[in-house]
């Protein structure tokens, strides 16, 4: 049977931590700044991780070409990022090139870039493919000023192509109607205007 203290162990929350340092870390800077994680009590501080040199490190923008130092540490206790950058900074590292994240949320974003990484350049990125020779030729004809145009040649008059049912006669306008001296109003005449004025005796 366990004992108290064994299931009081196993109960106990414990905060995992992934260390980022860009750049060389200078000689005795690993022991002591694992010396100084001993207040945070550490279930599991794992051997430092030093990536190849690259072009443009994640999570700093402001360094490049540099690697890119990973701790992967497990306390009893939990640290904020502040307190990792100070005790960084006086180990002679700036904070700037520092940054404490929590662990699976790290090994979750670098899988995740990995993915992106892996994917294949997309589609609008990619060059036009070369023209074929009947898009240089319309090119060529659209290019072409005024009645060089293939457009203006190819007029309705001198089209090579028929309509299907044959040719579709004009439309009928009312400027096609017979004119005549009838008001298209009414027949009605109207009837002679009243004298109007006053008239003078003689």
């Amino acid at each position: 049977m366990k004992r108290f203290a064994h299931y009081l162990a196993e109960s106990q929350q414990t905060y995992s931590y992934r260390i980022k340092i860009v750049g060389d870390l200078h000689p005795g800077f690993e022991k002591e700044f694992r010396k100084r994680l001993d207040q945070f009590e550490p279930v599991k501080i794992a051997d430092t991780k030093q990536t190849p040199i690259l072009s443009h490190p994640v999570g700093f923008d402001d360094h490049t070409n540099e690697s890119v130092n990973i701790i992967d540490a497990e306390f009893r206790y939990p640290a904020t990022p502040q307190q990792i950058e100070q005790m960084t900074s006086l180990l002679g590292i700036q904070a700037s090139r520092v940054r404490t994240c929590d662990l699976e949320w790290s090994i979750g974003m670098d899988q995740e870039l990995m993915g992106i990484e892996q994917q294949p350049s997309p589609v609008l990125t990619n060059a036009y493919p070369a023209d074929s020779a009947e898009q240089k030729q319309a090119a060529k004809e659209y290019s072409a000023v005024g009645a060089d145009k293939s457009v203006v040649k190819n007029s309705a008059s001198d089209a090579e192509w028929t309509v299907a049912g044959g040719k579709t006669p004009p439309a009928v306008t009312t400027n096609d109607l017979e004119q005549g001296t009838k008001s298209p109003m009414s027949t009605i005449k109207r009837p002679a205007k009243p004298a109007v004025g006053r008239k003078t005796k003689d």
